[in-house]
């Protein structure tokens, strides 16, 4: 057996033997307090990171007091708690709820970042990296979102204190979105689908730029055009790689 195939089947057994402690040591119900009382305790559970405790607690308050004046603190904290831990479908479910029901509340700018945090912890996942598996070629629908969020954020909420931060995760996102368009380009050149690959690519440098994967979708356009025998076409990418990426082995 190799140490990659133990490695997955510890890690397997460490999350069965985790899920068994849970059980066995259910949280205790939620006692009957007030809002402002269950609120500490809240705020206890996720200062402590025990963040499913946290969610317990923080449930029960927007279920017994939906209306109370701080019912919209209580659901941006469970969107938090439901982030940290892991429950993606939950926090995004909330999130969605918060947005059509709060559109004008003053923390919109932060519930969109969440969001976007919750939909790109979705594209992680703990198997496929053991394996070392590169995941750039599946459908990055979650990037999508995420990169939607944070562009909302930008353009609609500019001075918010995500706003920065927004910025930066939208270029790493471009980046994800562009290697997949350029998988796809490749998968139809293995296919001699050289028409729809070119178009793949073509996508890439219109909407992608600037990106490191610019210069393979320059590259990609060149050899189908080239198939294609598409002279014209072939030429004007071969300009525009040629003064983008003048040491690229096409020019030579």
């Amino acid at each position: 057996m190799d140490k990659l195939t133990v490695k997955i089947i510890l890690t397997v057994l460490a999350l069965a033997l985790t899920g068994c402690s849970s059980s066995e040591n259910e949280i205790d119900k939620v006692p009957d307090k007030s809002a402002q009382s269950l609120f500490v305790d809240a705020r206890t559970a996720l200062d402590n990171g025990l963040y499913q405790k946290a969610i317990q607690i923080l449930g029960a308050i927007d279920s017994r007091f939906p209306f109370g004046p701080i019912s919209h603190q209580v659901q941006l904290d469970l969107i938090y708690a439901y982030y940290k831990s892991g429950d993606a479908a939950q926090g995004i479910a909330l999130a969605d709820r918060f947005l059509r029901l709060n559109p004008n509340n003053s923390n919109i700018d932060y519930v969109y970042y969440m969001r976007a945090l919750i939909n790109i912890s979705t594209e992680e996942n703990l198997f496929q990296d053991l394996a070392g598996i590169d995941r750039a070629d599946r459908d990055p629908e979650a990037s999508r979102s995420a990169f939607n969020d944070f562009k909302s954020i930008v353009t609609d909420y500019p001075d918010s204190k995500y706003a920065a931060d927004s910025r930066k995760r939208m270029i790493s996102i471009k980046s994800r979105l562009a290697q997949y368009e350029i998988d796809v380009a490749k998968y139809y050149v293995k296919r001699e689908a050289y028409a729809s690959a070119a178009n793949r690519a073509r996508y890439v440098v219109e909407y992608f730029s600037p990106s490191p994967e610019i210069e393979q979708a320059l590259e990609i356009m060149v050899n189908c055009y080239d198939k294609l025998g598409l002279t014209d076409l072939k030429k004007n990418a071969m300009q525009v790689l040629a003064a983008n990426y003048p040491n690229n082995k096409l020019m030579n």
